[in-house]
């Protein structure tokens, strides 16, 4: 088991200094660009902060996952795509669970940090107004 948890963790590192680098630049970047248009847009309809809403309102969940999964939909599945060449490139090999973590930080995770601070600072700013 700790063999395995020490491939894991060696192959995530790795991907810092392997091939296809600068998709984790780019990937946290676009989403959070995505982010940050769909949080002035929920600061200027009067929406509180997105993962607040997710959470709290289950109601509204089913339209807020659509919205979002409008918004970062394409740049997970191309989050997925290079995770997999890396992996075919880098190890030969094609690990399930790296090919949905990986993505999930360099886009999920931006994107909803992005989305609630974008919302929060925006409608700071539109209540001063």
């Amino acid at each position: 088991m700790s063999d395995l948890l020490n491939r894991f963790w060696d192959e995530l590192i790795g991907r810092a200094d392997g091939p296809l680098t600068l998709r984790l630049f780019l990937q946290p970047i676009m989403a959070s660009i995505f982010a940050i248009r769909s949080g002035i847009k929920d600061a200027r309809e009067g929406r509180p902060p997105f993962l607040w809403s997710l959470v709290h309102q289950p109601a509204d969940r089913p339209g807020l996952l659509q919205s979002a999964w409008k918004d970062i939909g394409k740049i997970f599945v191309i989050a997925i795509v290079l995770d997999a060449v890396y992996q075919i490139i880098s190890i030969h090999a094609i690990r399930p669970l790296q090919l949905v973590l990986v993505p999930c930080f360099l886009a999920l995770v931006p994107y909803l940090i992005a989305r609630g601070l974008v919302a929060r600072i925006a409608g700071l700013i539109r209540k001063e107004k």
